[in-house]
Formats: structure tokens, sequence, C-alpha cells
């Protein structure tokens, strides 16, 4: 092991309230600080899969802001060609989509039920979510300005949706409840106490050995 057995029963515990159904996906959110937050807010709530769409070329995780976050979070770039398999599977899967939008048709956030299984996409900075990815949304919602801006920044938006999504779990007692099987919990154990810190190491070592020839 490459984890301390009081480390491994932290992680162990933090999985037991990890809501895997309920999920997020940033569609070409390109600010490493908006999507950083995200991820560190999507941790604090107990999300374990993150999706993204990034066409960006620059390292789009800013671990300054993440504080460690990201590596505790399950998070999979989805290529433009997969965008349509991907949000057809969530919904064989038994997913609700739900997409920010400053449409007409848009509702109040706090109207959609959060406990049914929900992938909620956010999008980017100044064009939101794009018309590609929004005709999958089942669910338009919107959080009511009552300022002079029209919208909140991403991640702050991203934030105030899914505390009103742990509300309403807490509510019904879904953090008491482990989503994940315990085979499930085994095996992403299993990948953050070994695998990753492998990884981790050997990316250092790489990255110290790149400093000293160079």
């Amino acid at each position: 092991m490459f984890t301390t057995k009081k480390r491994a029963e932290k992680i162990r515990k933090i999985l037991t309230k990890r809501q895997k159904d309920l999920q997020v996906f940033s569609d070409n959110v390109t600010n490493p600080h908006n999507f950083s937050a995200i991820l560190r807010t999507s941790d604090a709530v107990g999300v374990l899969y993150l999706y993204y769409r990034y066409s960006g070329n620059e390292e789009i995780i800013n671990e300054e802001i993440t504080m460690g976050s990201h590596k505790w979070i399950i998070h999979q770039k989805i290529p433009d060609e997969k965008i349509e398999e991907f949000f057809h599977l969530k919904k064989k899967d038994g997913f609700q989509i739900v997409a920010t939008s400053l449409s007409e048709d848009s509702i109040h956030f706090r109207k959609v039920d959060y406990t049914k299984p929900t992938i909620i996409i956010v999008g980017h900075e100044l064009k939101g979510v794009s018309d590609e990815v929004l005709r999958f949304a089942d669910r338009k919602i919107i959080i009511p300005m009552y300022g002079m801006a029209q919208s909140l920044n991403v991640s702050v938006a991203t934030g105030v949706i899914l505390y009103e999504a742990q509300r309403q779990r807490e509510e019904k007692g879904m953090y008491e409840r482990p989503s994940l099987t315990e085979e499930e919990i085994e095996k992403i154990l299993e990948k953050w106490t070994t695998e990753d810190v492998i990884k981790d190491k050997m990316d250092k070592s790489a990255f110290k050995h790149f400093l000293k020839n160079n």
C-alpha cells in the first residue's frame, strides 16, 4: 500500500457519501479558474463523475484552485464526435439531463427534483451551453436574477445548483446510504490509493528529470 491505513479509511468514508447518480457536464468552460472551481465544488457536494468538453490547448486544471480536490473526482473528457452517443447512453441509464439556459422555456432551478439520477450541464462563460448539447436537455433551468447582471459566473452558478441538489438529497437521507456498491468502492479505493499514487510519483520524477537536464 502506498497510502496509510488512516488515509485509506478516510477515502472509504468519503466514497460512501459520493452520489454516483448526480453528475456534472461542463460544455467547453474554458477558464481554468472556473473549471477548477467547478471541480472543487463538485467534490464538496459529493459528486463522483464530472464530464467535460474542452477545445483549448492549455491545461484546464489549476491545482491552486482545486486544492487537490480534482484527485477525488472521476473527470473524463468527452470528444466532440462522442457527444451524441454520451447523452443517449445517459438517457438510456435513466438520467434526466438538466441544462442551464437563458431561454423562455427555462424553469426555476429549484423546481427540478435532483434526487432523481441527474446530469447537470453548464456552459461556456460567454456563450453558455451550446445548441449542440442543449438539444439533449430534458429540462432547461435558470437562476433568477434581480440585479443588473443577467447571469452569474459559471462556477458560482454551478455551486448554487449543486447545493440545491445537495439540500434535496440530504433531506431524503441519500448521503446516509451509499450509492456505490461495495465492489465499486473497493475498485475506486484501489485506484486512488495505489495506481494514482504510483502515476503521480512517476510524473513528478519525470518532471524533475526534465528540469535537471534542461
